[in-house]
């Protein structure tokens, strides 16, 4: 095998200061936790690169696919390795440009950094044979100095010569838990999957909270959240997911609270008891999927009447975006074929036909002060379910209380 490390540059994270070894730690951290299965990764850290050590090609490939998902790369390279011999050198330059002779018409160049300075040829000489060598291979090449398709890099350090050509674009922002843990209202749909995968490239690690109502909805709408949840743990960190029984609630408010603004009120309702988990699990925010003016519940008016429940500060990522530009993060971060799947949710089952959407602060709260709202919320509270995704986290959980 001719690989021997992965390069990660980290893009953003170079901007960070005085702080920026702790962002480039919480990314070490996050991909040993992302590759977890493949046992322990030999990482070795620099200010402005990280290098991945390989063992073999099994892992080298899960890197090349897992990668890409984690936040705070901005672009990786594999990187090949041959002894410190000008003939070696140019046996590994093909091999490695090989990857590229199907290609159309590409630019090329060849960068040399010479580590060892006790090498016989110094950097412009080593670039000489090695470009030479290579270029009369393939007739799809040519010299650009500037701005190359191509740039086959060379370093020859003191214990063997290093050689990369292949940029791979990473998932870019910064490591999740690096910017605090805010708690995610995940429904079953398209738009709050795709919040919580922006907050987390802003390096918000997550908690979510989901609310049930059987027998209004089914045991298959809670598995697909449980799917929802699960797949946002492909960027680099584990999930709670806290499921609350909702049921009682919302039969109090079809029952209580006149139906035009019985939205309104589920959404406070909803806020309420998140705040509360969010409280318990020492979160800073709440996120939610809303987007302005997308269905009544979302106007400003809307919105402005659910946000009086709390001072805890809303995040809401897609709030400018509109549907389409959701489903095609959506379908790119690969949650979109599980959201439409057909199984509502409990924010659909008591949807009415005529909702408010400028509903007036001081008319709701007039309807819910007839109902004591603050016991059902504490019960729903208390008698949530708590699962850990991806599961081998929370088969880990198990094992750990029982020592």
């Amino acid at each position: 095998m001719i690989w021997k490390e992965i390069l990660i540059r980290y893009g953003e994270l170079s901007t960070k200061g005085r702080n920026k070894m702790d962002f480039i730690r919480r990314l070490r951290e996050n991909i040993r936790h992302a590759f977890a299965d493949l046992g322990h990764l030999h990482i070795r850290t620099e200010r402005d690169r990280m290098f991945i050590a390989i063992q073999d090609e099994t892992q080298m490939d899960a890197l090349l696919k897992g990668l890409p998902k984690i936040f705070g790369i901005q672009s990786f390279s594999p990187v090949a390795a041959c002894e410190k011999d000008i003939d070696a050198m140019k046996k590994l330059a093909i091999t490695i440009m090989d990857t590229f002779k199907n290609e159309q018409q590409l630019t090329f160049k060849v960068e040399v950094k010479r580590t060892d300075k006790t090498f016989p040829l110094e950097s412009h000489a080593i670039q000489r044979e090695i470009g030479g060598f290579v270029l009369p291979q393939y007739k799809n090449l040519s010299v650009k100095v500037k701005k190359p398709d191509i740039e086959l890099r060379v370093e020859v350090r003191h214990d063997a010569t290093y050689m990369m050509a292949q940029v791979i674009p990473g998932a870019g922002g910064m490591p999740v838990g690096s910017n605090g843990k805010s708690l995610l209202m995940l429904s079953g749909g398209i738009d709050s999957p795709v919040a919580g995968y922006l907050m987390m490239k802003r390096g918000v690690r997550l908690e979510a909270i989901h609310f049930f109502s059987p027998p209004y909805t089914s045991q298959n709408s809670l598995e697909k959240v449980k799917v929802l949840a699960n797949e946002l743990t492909k960027f680099g960190a584990s999930i709670r997911l806290h499921v609350i029984p909702f049921t009682e609630i919302q039969v109090l408010i079809k029952e209580k609270v006149p139906s035009n603004v019985s939205m309104t009120t589920t959404r406070r309702m909803m806020l309420k008891v998140a705040d509360k988990v969010r409280e318990e699990i020492d979160a800073l925010a709440i996120v939610t999927g809303e987007s302005l003016g997308q269905v009544a519940s979302q106007t400003l008016e809307s919105l402005t009447a659910i946000n009086a429940v709390t001072n805890t500060p809303i995040l809401r990522p897609l709030i400018s975006s509109d549907k389409l530009e959701i489903i095609d993060i959506a379908e790119k971060i690969g949650t979109y074929e599980t959201s439409i799947q057909p199984f509502e949710d409990c924010c659909t089952i008591f949807t009415p036909a005529s909702p408010k959407t400028k509903p007036k602060l001081e008319k709701v709260e007039h309807y819910e002060s007839f109902s004591d709202f603050d016991e059902l919320i504490e019960r729903a509270v208390k008698n949530r379910e708590v699962y850990i995704f991806p599961k081998k986290e929370q088969e880990a959980d198990k094992f750990a209380d029982l020592l």
